[in-house]
């Protein structure tokens, strides 16, 4: 047996158990060991019968004397047993678990794991853990399910956590020696970590909560390691490639560019601008994320460095994941960048291609993946500008780069991301964030709205859209309604309610990603050109959609959006001067839901909101971990910024000599790394 062994190969794995651990992406032995327990049932103190107090989680050992059901007025049925030791006897009682009177026999010795009580008027262990022992009174046996910390797993339905426990207890002395410590003997001791042998086997079966604690601690240093480690490696691969050609940054002309915006930059544009200009002038190749919320003023910064890259004679690309926001895009950078020569090309799946003769008398391509097609060959590319790039495959990204020798890529993205997630996955971008909002915008101000004033702010938004320029726009999570979700909002027919029986008297309209491009373009059209006044939507607005006159976003089932999505989803209105609203409406009682959405009311910086639901509701929940190719952190927590650091420390102590270390380099192949994807 080996750790690649099939663990339909295992004893007692049947056909059945294959499909059932499948579930839980449990296919060979190494999926098996590292399968780890998420908490533990503390079952340590072992006592006496006459010594057990009411309110004790403890383990008992006696033989057992005899084992009935009993029906309940109701016709339930109540399993009753009674156990003895050397100093008395005791009772335990089961719910519904008849199969118990056949698999557990009078005469045999068990220990019995479990919480102490009163039932009636007796002192009884309520639905323990059982497990068979041998009969001896001279010491207590080595036990897997009672008598000890006892690790819990995630379960699927007909995996319980004692078979897992009984399999991977099977495997693990087998396998042991091939566990091969693959971290530098440096780092160990520099850490104080456990060998990795050790780590697996506590992780498993720990003698106590220190053992279990250093092991996780280990394990999960592991995973952030791993992941820094490839993401320091895949900075150091992209910084020995050589540059097309290296860029002259002529400041006058950008300084004359900026100075003759219809606006002023703020200092965070003006500083993140430096820092793209500074990565242009060097021999190695861009690699940076700008991060700025909705709003922020990403595309002007980007529009000057691709102003830059003209000035140089090389052609720049933007590369959007819609049509609406490739064409935003384009008409925001022809408005400032027409002027000074600049020649901007529009490619979406409904343009005409340009032909490779064409492709020569344009210096900016705007486009969506239309870009990335086998026909599309630039002739002088230096900068690759990538909006919102977690909507993008990594092959997509890549295909686009390809159609370069090494141009600068400048990533964009408005979801807020915490520092802790920036540090751990994007390990091989450099970072600019535009914090500051464009002067002259007003906090956009955000209520929670109780279900008992929903006609009260139809009323409030009539008042503000009717026989005005105002707009608003009303946010469901769903398309049509769904039979599971019966009380979430679906944009369909809130959009048929609205239109017919709330708002008869207003100009309103639907839009959902289902629609094709032509529809989407023409509704979002009629939309900026005040010919509506509601906007009934999906999440679809989220990103890329700026209608000035828009001062009110109504989110409706507010609670099923995370705190970052909810704040892209605000930054649909206060894009011009007026005082702008946000309602967050949510059918939710949970207390815990009441108090995330109140944040919204007092915080309105992205990357704050995004820290607060990484605590509250963790990664998994706000980043989409199955639908996105989040890393599959098992252990480690994206909230726990010291054991990041400490990881990234130590990726970065031995980058230079990765050579010396083989086994370092085994494990790197086996760990895939993928970008974050927000959703």
């Amino acid at each position: 047996m080996d750790l690649n062994t099939p663990a339909s190969e295992l004893h007692l794995v049947g056909p059945a158990f294959v499909k059932r651990i499948k579930k839980l992406e449990i296919e060979t032995v190494r999926d098996l060991i590292a399968y780890f327990p998420f908490r533990y049932d503390d079952y340590s103190l072992v006592s006496a019968i006459s010594r057990v107090q009411p309110g004790e989680t403890l383990t008992i050992r006696g033989q057992l004397l005899s084992i009935k059901n009993e029906y309940t007025r109701l016709g339930k049925k109540i399993q009753k047993a009674e156990i003895a030791d050397n100093s008395g006897k005791m009772e335990i009682t089961w719910f519904n678990q008849p199969f118990l009177v056949k698999t557990l026999k009078t005469g045999e010795w068990y220990q019995f794991s479990g919480k102490a009580d009163w039932f009636g008027r007796k002192i009884v262990l309520i639905s323990p853990e059982n497990e068979k022992i041998p009969h001896t009174t001279y010491h207590i046996p080595h036990t897997l399910h009672t008598g000890r910390l006892v690790p819990v797993y995630s379960e699927t339905y007909g995996v319980s956590s004692k078979w897992l426990r009984a399999r991977i207890a099977f495997v693990l002395p087998l396998i042991k020696e091939q566990l091969k410590e693959f971290l530098p003997f440096s780092i160990l001791v520099k850490e104080k970590l456990l060998p990795y042998k050790e780590a697996i086997w506590k992780i498993h079966f720990p003698e106590n909560r220190l053992a279990a604690q250093k092991a996780r601690e280990r394990l999960a240093f592991d995973e952030l390691f791993l992941i820094q480690l490839a993401g320091l490696l895949r900075k150091s691969v992209w910084q020995t490639k050589a540059l097309s050609r290296k860029l002259t940054i002529d400041q006058e002309k950008i300084d004359h560019f900026t100075a003759n915006l219809p606006f002023e930059l703020t200092e965070a544009q003006q500083r993140c601008l430096g820092e793209i200009l500074r990565d242009l002038a060097e021999s190695l190749p861009m690699n940076r994320l700008l991060q700025g919320d909705v709003g922020s003023g990403k595309t002007v910064v980007a529009a000057a460095a691709m102003y830059a890259t003209y000035l140089n004679g090389l052609q720049s690309v933007l590369m959007a994941p819609t049509e609406i926001l490739a064409q935003q895009h384009y008409q925001t950078i022809n408005a400032l960048l027409k002027r000074y020569g600049v020649k901007i090309a529009l490619q979406t799946s409904t343009t005409k291609q340009c032909s490779n003769e064409t492709m020569r008398q344009y210096n900016i391509f705007i486009g969506t993946h239309a870009l990335i097609q086998k026909n599309v060959n630039f002739q002088n590319l230096g900068l690759v500008v990538i909006d919102e790039q977690h909507r993008f495959g990594v092959e997509q990204r890549t295909e686009l780069v390809k159609k370069a020798t090494t141009p600068h890529i400048l990533t964009m993205t408005a979801t807020p991301i915490p520092r802790t997630i920036a540090l751990t996955l994007y390990g091989d971008l450099d970072l600019s964030v535009i914090d500051q909002a464009p002067k002259g915008r007003q906090k956009v101000k955000t209520w929670v709205v109780p279900p008992s004033k929903r006609e009260a702010a139809y009323d409030w938004i009539r008042k503000h859209v009717k026989g005005t320029d105002e707009q608003a726009f009303i946010i469901c999570p769903l398309i049509e309604e769904s039979e599971t979700l019966q009380s979430i909002k679906a944009a369909t027919v809130e959009f048929n309610k609205l239109a017919n029986n709330i708002f008869p008297d207003l100009r309103i309209g639907l839009l959902h990603g289902r629609l094709k491009s032509q529809e989407k373009e023409k509704i979002i059209n009629e939309f900026r050109a005040g010919k509506l006044d509601i906007l009934v939507s999906t999440p679809v607005v989220e990103v890329g959609i700026d209608i000035p006159r828009a001062t009110i976003v109504m989110i409706e089932g507010a609670d099923r959006f995370g705190l970052a999505q909810l704040h892209q989803l605000r930054g649909r209105v206060g894009r011009g001067e007026r005082q702008s609203f946000c309602l967050l409406f949510s059918e939710n009682k949970n207390i815990r839901s009441a108090k995330r959405l109140k944040a919204m009311e007092k915080l309105e910086i992205g990357v704050e909101l995004a820290e607060l639901d990484l605590k509250m509701r963790g990664p998994g929940e706000i980043y989409g971990v199955r639908q996105h190719g989040f890393p599959s952190l098992r252990l480690a927590s994206l909230s726990d910024l010291s054991l990041i650091e400490r990881a990234r420390e130590a990726a970065k102590s031995i980058i230079d000599k990765i050579d010396e270390f083989s086994p370092l380099q085994e494990q790197l192949k086996k760990y895939t790394i993928q970008k974050v994807q927000p959703n």
